[in-house]
């Protein structure tokens, strides 16, 4: 009978072995893990296997904790995917990335995040407390636990507002955000953390997705510092100053200029910089100082002509710290956007007045646009492009038929159109005809009993010149041509009526062309003097982004302003710092 009970319990030590050690093997490739899953480590012998986690306690602490419930769907699919093992402890004890957590959330305010709102409750009282409790085994188990479910909520708290954004900007009020968002699996990110998993993203390290991100990181590093040393001066409100001509205000806007470490157009000091205020001469506006100017005009995306005063000046004035809210808004955006782009793609940064076009992952060109007037605001998001039209018809919104035209209509249909190059038709595309506008009750036509389309032809007096660029949305909007080239010479460009109004309609109708055959440039020249609308399909749907940034910076961290044109900046402030 003793042999018999010798021999059951020999067999009851190997199945719990082999339990356990399928139990933590079946995470994946820690060979160190199966090491002590084996219950060869001195922790596993002196201290019994490393508990399990049940589903139940998953749920109801991330029930009763109000920053955790969010993320609760994540957190039971990574402790199901996880096998409902620990995954912050190994043999009783935190693994390495327990403290790099906690390293990457102390340092939360270098992201323009806020740390207090990660330390929903201080993991470190309670890693001190493991060993008080080393002997008492239930003590241990429910403390390893409570750890554990912990961890997992910070994580996933911290990871979402790093890779998705603290604000939803589908939920902004006045603030329309249409671009595809980044639609990354915290379950997944936690397990590429604890290294269980490999990701084309770096997750493990808690890298940007983005090196504009990163970019933007280092300009706020460079602003906090300045304004730990005093921030900068501001200028007389009254300030009015050109090239050569001297004022007092010359030393603020020297030291405002470069003598700043991290200013908009920092610089070299010069070496008689201690002279400044010091003499007469030392308020010349002179050479050096008027480019650092210039510089700086650029930088704000305004004419860089060297004179201070006006736009210059406020600016110049703006307070550092609203500059760094500035840098933080945008970094959020960034947060926003997929986590990868397609390599080519075209980008219109709204507040830049500027489209980027991106092949390879590189900008092949940009050049200046015209978008929406603050009543009509260019709306953000993100399409495809599929169609170069070439001598467009312009199809007139009833808004201006309602408001701008009917008076005149009523009074002289025939000459009205005549007059301004229009028809009336009947239908859409080829199958369109021409109707006689004396037909149409101008007087009491609404939108919805109107039953026509009235149009420009095409011609050098088409509002939307030679060129247009579909990509099919139902905001209705798209990038086009203008036979108003004088207003592309603005440093503010907000005059549309919603849609996007390129300056080199040629080129980008090349370039969007080059690899279909037969169509270069000159062939889209003579396509269009024909003035016949004409659809040409691209070889490849092009992704195109509408997105609003006032803020970026250059990979030295140098960064660029723009005016928050539509009020976006203050709708995302309430909402991200309040």
């Amino acid at each position: 009978m003793s042999f018999f009970l010798r021999f059951s319990s020999l067999l009851w030590v190997l199945f719990a072995a082999v339990i356990g050690g399928f139990t933590l093997q079946a995470c994946g490739s820690d060979n160190n893990q199966s090491e002590s899953a084996s219950g060869n480590s001195a922790a596993v012998r002196e201290l019994g296997p490393q508990p399990l986690i049940d589903s139940t306690y998953v749920i109801s602490t991330f029930r009763a904790e109000p920053q955790f419930k969010a993320y609760l769907l994540q957190a039971r699919r990574f402790y199901r995917e996880h096998q409902f093992r620990l995954a912050w402890f190994k043999d009783h004890q935190p693994v390495p990335q327990v403290q790099t957590l906690q390293n990457i959330i102390a340092k939360a305010s270098d992201e323009g995040l806020d740390p207090k709102d990660y330390k929903v409750k201080d993991v470190r009282p309670l890693l001190a407390k493991l060993e008080q409790v080393r002997a008492d085994s239930t003590k241990r188990t429910a403390l390893e636990r409570e750890i554990d479910v912990l961890l997992t909520g910070i994580y996933m708290k911290w990871a979402s507002d790093y890779y998705r954004g603290v604000a939803n900007p589908r939920d902004l009020k006045s603030t329309t955000w249409q671009v595809k968002p980044n639609k990354i699996k915290l379950n997944k990110a936690l397990l590429t953390f604890l290294g269980e998993r490999k990701s084309r993203y770096n997750y493990y390290e808690f890298a940007p997705l983005h090196p504009e991100y990163d970019q933007l990181k280092k300009a706020l590093a460079i602003y906090r510092a300045q304004e730990r040393a005093g921030g900068w001066p501001s200028l007389p409100a009254s300030l009015k100053l050109k090239p050569g001509q001297s004022s007092p205000a010359v030393a603020a806007l020297r030291k405002r200029l470069l003598n700043s470490e991290g200013g908009e157009a920092a610089s070299t000091p010069p070496a008689d910089s201690t002279r400044v205020g010091a003499a007469p001469a030392a308020y010349t506006y002179d050479p050096e100082l008027v480019a650092a100017v210039k510089k700086f005009q650029q930088d704000a995306g305004l004419k860089p002509d060297g004179v201070v005063g006006g736009e210059t000046l406020r600016q110049l004035n703006v307070p550092i710290g609203a500059r760094i809210d500035q840098l933080i808004l945008n970094m959020e955006r960034w947060r926003w956007l997929p986590k990868r782009f397609e390599p080519d793609y075209l980008l219109v940064n709204i507040p830049e007045y500027t489209l980027h076009v991106v092949e390879d992952n590189k900008e092949a060109f940009s050049m200046p646009v015209i978008v929406g007037k603050v009543l009509h605001e260019t709306p953000i998001f993100s399409d495809k492009m599929e169609y170069v039209v070439l001598a467009p018809y312009w199809n007139v919104p009833f808004s201006i038929i309602q408001n701008e035209m009917r008076g005149k209509l009523v009074a002289d249909p025939v000459g009205t159109l005549n007059r301004l190059d229009m028809e009336v038709v009947k239908g859409f595309g080829r199958k369109a005809k021409v109707i006689d506008p004396t037909s149409v009750d101008w007087a009491n036509v609404t939108q919805q009993t109107f039953k026509y389309t009235l149009r420009r032809r095409p011609g050098p007096d088409n509002d939307l010149g030679d060129v247009k660029f579909i990509f099919p949305n139902s905001n209705d909007i798209y990038l086009h041509d203008t036979p108003h080239d004088a207003l592309f010479s603005q440093s503010a460009r907000s005059f549309s009526h919603g849609c996007v109004r390129v300056k080199e309609p040629i080129k980008l109708a090349t370039y969007l062309l080059r690899n279909k055959p037969g169509w270069d440039q000159q062939t889209i020249l003579d396509t269009i003097a024909v003035r016949r609308e004409k659809y040409v399909p691209l070889k490849e749907k092009l992704p195109v982004y509408l997105v609003y940034f006032t803020a970026w910076a250059d990979a030295a961290g140098h960064p660029h302003f723009r005016d928050d044109i539509y009020g976006h900046d203050k709708t995302l402030a309430k909402e991200f710092f309040d």
